[in-house]
């Protein structure tokens, strides 16, 4: 018993020993190692996570990061093609694809964030300087896009200032100069570039408002034009649809009347048909209501119709 309890003391000993020394170490899911011997690198890169081994105190663990890294460069001060200043923050996603690559070429994110400002930097300044002020700052030729409103009339939005590239691709443009030399130079896989911010310099910044004012009433002004065709169009289609109705209720109106003569006319004809003499004579006391007042004087021949009926009241 005593025999073993000094072997399990001696193993004890014996592996803090081995911890200690380093011949043995931890290597979780996050870092991947490259082990150096004397500075020099030695096998490939160790990228699984587990309990690993090297030779005591002449190799030695280098640890790397797996995961995705961010860079966030400074501000840049760059002239565009049309000779506009502005200041430009660009911002990128990377991460270490080739550790032993990357431990002979920068050795340290530190370092290589210094070849990121470089690099990508000067892709952006270059990418910049190739086009107009207007390309860095927009994407796409339009400023509003309205669907289908309730007469099915699309309104498209009026397009200011025209870009050939946008934004986009300038980000684009700036990935495909950078991505290649830095996969091959220091073992580093650009996942993203992107133009965080854009401040103009005061000077641009200036003239730049004044012009987003002219674009935008100059859109405002197609647009109320569009309106008030649209409003003439719409009252001319009222004007027109209200003399159609008017027509057709005179019409009907010069019918209902036509037909209310009618029937009055063969009233009228039939009475006469039934007694002659009294239709006429019924007529006649409605043609003197009509003609004379209590001022009136008449003067009648003999032969007159008044004087014919005045001479039968005796």
């Amino acid at each position: 018993m005593k025999s073993i309890a000094i072997f399990l003391g001696a193993l004890i000993v014996l592996g803090i020993v081995f911890f200690a020394s380093g011949a043995v170490y931890v290597l979780d899911e996050t870092k991947q190692v490259v082990i150096t011997q004397f500075g020099d690198p030695v096998g490939d890169p160790i990228t699984n996570a587990g309990l690993k081994f090297k030779v005591p105190f002449i190799q030695q663990a280098n640890y790397f990061e797996k995961r995705l890294l961010e860079w966030d460069g400074d501000p840049d001060q760059i002239p565009t093609k049309d000779k506009r200043y502005i200041w430009v923050d660009t911002y990128a996603r990377w991460r270490i694809a080739d550790a032993l690559k990357f431990l002979q070429s920068v050795g340290s994110e530190m370092n290589a964030h210094g070849k990121l400002d470089v690099i990508i930097n000067g892709a952006a300044r270059n990418a910049i300087t190739s086009y107009q002020l207007v390309e860095v700052v927009r994407n796409t030729n339009r400023i509003l896009e309205v669907e289908e409103i309730k007469s099915n009339l699309a309104v498209a939005a009026e397009a200011l200032e025209e870009i050939e590239a946008g934004r986009e691709s300038l980000e684009i443009l700036i990935f495909d100069k950078t991505h290649e030399q830095l996969a091959k130079q220091y073992g580093i896989e650009l996942i993203d570039v992107r133009i965080k911010r854009i401040n103009y310099v005061e000077d641009v910044r200036r003239k730049v408002y004044e012009r987003m004012i002219a674009e935008r009433k100059r859109a405002a002004e197609q647009y109320r034009s569009e309106g008030r065709g649209k409003s003439a169009e719409i009252e001319g289609q009222l004007g027109k649809e209200l003399k159609q109705i008017t027509s057709e209720a005179y019409r009907k109106a010069q019918i209902l009347k036509g037909e209310a003569d009618a029937e009055t006319i063969k009233i009228y004809a039939d009475a006469y048909s039934k007694d002659p003499d009294f239709y006429s004579f019924t007529k006649t006391l409605q043609t003197y209501e009509d003609t004379i007042d209590d001022k009136s004087t008449i003067i009648l021949t003999t032969d007159s119709d008044y004087y014919k009926y005045l001479k039968g009241l005796k």
